[in-house]
């Protein structure tokens, strides 16, 4: 008679890491935001920057 075994794998989660990914996530977030803004706005005025 075949017997099957469970196996079960527990990650711990700690709120500081959460917090950090977190944390991380908002200011990579908020950075390319900004920098999307600004390309933006380059474009629509017709700026022409040192990447041209």
């Amino acid at each position: 008679m075949p017997k099957a075994a469970r196996i079960s794998t527990s990650i711990p989660v700690s709120s500081a890491s959460e917090s950090s990914d977190a944390t991380q996530f908002v200011t990579v977030a908020l950075f390319s935001g900004i920098g999307l803004l600004i390309s933006l706005v380059a474009v629509i005025l017709g700026i022409q920057g040192v990447w041209f």
